[in-house]
C-alpha cells in the first residue's frame, strides 16, 4: 500500500490531465477532419487568417479546395477552413 501512495498523486495528476486538456482536444481535431470532410461546392466558409469565400471546387488527392472571394479564386487547404467561424457564418439567425 505504501509504494501505491506514493505513486497516487503522480496517477491522478494525469487522470485529470487527460480527462481535462488531451481527450477534448482529441475530440475537437476529430470533429475538425469530419467538418474538413464534409464540405460540398456553395458552402460559404471562413479561414483560420480570417478570409471570407464560398468553395467551388473540391479536390480529393490533395485534400484541398478552391475558393471564391471577392477578390477571385484561391486554392487552400481543407485545414484552414476555421470550423467555428463557418458554423457561425452559416447558421440561421437566432430571433429574438
Amino acid at each position: 500500500m505504501g509504494d501505491i501512495g506514493q505513486f497516487l498523486p503522480m496517477i491522478l495528476i494525469f487522470a485529470v490531465a487527460y480527462f481535462f486538456m488531451i481527450r477534448p482536444q482529441m475530440k475537437r481535431q476529430k470533429d475538425e477532419k469530419k467538418f474538413a470532410a464534409a464540405l460540398k461546392k456553395g458552402d460559404k466558409i471562413v479561414t483560420k487568417s480570417g478570409l471570407h469565400g464560398k468553395v467551388v471546387d473540391l479536390n480529393d488527392k490533395d485534400f484541398s479546395c478552391i475558393i471564391e472571394t471577392m477578390a477571385g479564386r484561391l486554392k487552400f487547404d481543407r485545414s484552414a477552413i476555421s470550423m467555428e467561424m463557418s458554423s457561425k457564418l452559416n447558421a440561421p439567425p437566432k430571433e429574438k
